[in-house]
């Protein structure tokens, strides 16, 4: 449990990743330093002409956007719309049609809040990669890592009775 239910964005200390041409950034998880267990939110800061994540869409989880400094795209299902600072983006749960990726396309740091509902378990698709992601966690805590993590091709799955004992196949 938290002591203080207050943190300064300006007092963070940020993990910063980079991976490839795209994807680079700084951010943080919040909710859990002020106390909330059941309602995500993150602090995020991302370098020109980058993106936190890959095009991406939540099958349990409702996430929501507010940009708080500079501007850029933000890809929503088929659509693009240009953002910036005080705009909030909607992402809600459900297939392709909500998948969504904000990018930076200004010249200086976007810098935002995400907000999600916390879920015990998610699926996530990321549609320009053919991927799909399954989560879970033992508890609501942002912090517990997640016992089930996989990440595979849409397509390449097994049969449901694949491995089972007492469920061999009868053809030879």
């Amino acid at each position: 449990m938290t002591t203080r239910p207050i943190v300064n964005i300006a007092d963070l200390e940020l993990d910063s990743y980079d991976k490839g041409t795209l994807y680079a950034g700084s951010d943080r998880r919040i909710g859990p330093l002020i106390g909330l267990r059941d309602l995500g939110i993150t602090y995020n800061e991302v370098p020109a002409g980058k993106s936190a994540c890959p095009f991406h869409n939540h099958h349990v989880e409702d996430e929501l956007f507010i940009v708080l400094e500079g501007e850029g795209t933000y890809r929503f299902g088929p659509n693009s719309y240009p953002i910036k600072a005080g705009d909030v983006l909607g992402a809600p749960a459900g297939g392709p049609e909500t998948a969504h990726q904000i990018i930076n396309t200004g010249p200086g740091p976007l810098r935002y809040y995400g907000i999600s509902t916390m879920s015990l378990a998610d699926v996530c698709e990321y549609p320009d990669s053919g991927k799909f992601g399954v989560f879970s966690r033992p508890t609501r805590n942002p912090y517990d890592k997640a016992t089930v993590r996989h990440l595979d091709r849409l397509g390449s799955g097994l049969d449901y009775w694949d491995g089972e004992p007492g469920a061999e196949s009868k053809d030879p």
